[in-house]
């Protein structure tokens, strides 16, 4: 396991957890008539904090590309699970809640089960799945789960909505951490030209549009502690999924490190429910007659 890896991984979780609390900031002023189209977008840049936090974003998947380049995504995805520890910490500064024993589980439980889970596996490249239908089940299952969820969230956007929007963009983004790392195999392997004469550069870019409107708008209609943790503890799932389904990602399957593994994985999603449903996350969101968009 390299260290590099382990501080471009934790990096890039500081840039996205603060990015995200920021964003939601701003999203939640947004009219609902902006509801999963790319006019929120558009209404959203005007907002100077949500360019902010953009902006972080951006960077912290600059730096999981790296990460991503160098390490195997079973390794990088439940480290960038850890996003939520910032964004806590930027939440608290915010609400000025203690911790309480609520907070305190969580941060034992989501490094625990991180540490659990990178010990346990010992995850380490093997061959890739050369096998196209492999790749395109994998992905065409996380992608049809995530419109399945989305075509839901319509009907129901102000009651569990904007759970499975966050959900449904959590899916994408564990497709897209994949494709960010074909992309750079493919771009080592013959520069430009290889790496644009593949569908995954272009279906990087659709799909990280996509997500990032699902995110948005779930941040638009509810508070954070709804959101934030779905979209935390899909990601990984999702990437770890495709890592050792079709990138070639191996880990230990012994009994032993199997159970192991798989108490990591659940130690990780109790640990992201609990800090995200913390009270020191943003809980409200301004009323409809209020949401102007006017930057703060």
């Amino acid at each position: 396991m390299s260290v590099l890896v382990v501080i471009l991984a934790v990096s890039a979780a500081c840039c996205l957890g603060l990015g995200f609390v920021l964003q939601q900031n701003a999203a939640q002023r947004a009219p609902l008539r902006d509801f999963l189209s790319p006019r929120l977008l558009l209404d959203l840049m005007r907002v100077p904090r949500w360019l902010g936090g953009l902006g972080l974003m951006i960077g912290g998947m600059v730096l999981g590309a790296l990460a991503l380049g160098r390490g195997e995504i079973s390794l990088v995805e439940p480290l960038l699970a850890t996003n939520l520890l910032f964004a806590l910490a930027l939440s608290r500064r915010q609400t000025r809640q203690p911790l309480g024993g609520q907070g305190w589980a969580g941060l034992a439980l989501l490094p625990g089960g991180v540490t659990a889970f990178i010990v346990a596996g010992r995850p380490h490249a093997g061959s890739a799945v050369t096998d196209p239908l492999r790749h395109w089940l994998i992905i065409g299952v996380m992608v049809g789960v995530a419109l399945l969820l989305t075509a839901y969230a319509k009907r129901s956007r102000l009651s569990w909505g904007p759970v499975l929007l966050a959900v449904a963009a959590g899916l994408l983004y564990g497709v897209q951490d994949a494709l960010t790392r074909v992309s750079g195999q493919r771009f080592s392997a013959g520069g430009w030209t290889e790496l644009f004469t593949g569908w995954q550069p272009y279906g990087l870019l659709v799909i990280g549009v996509a997500g990032l409107i699902l995110v948005q708008s779930a941040f638009e209609t509810a508070p954070l502690r709804m959101s934030l943790p779905a979209l935390t503890a899909a990601e990984p799932l999702a990437g770890i999924a495709c890592g050792v389904g079709f990138l070639g990602d191996r880990l230990r399957t012994d009994t032993g490190a199997l159970a192991w593994e798989a108490s990591g994985l659940a130690a990780i999603v109790t640990g992201i429910v609990l800090l995200g449903m913390h009270p020191a996350m943003p809980s409200g969101t301004v009323p409809e007659q209020k949401r102007d968009l006017q930057p703060r």
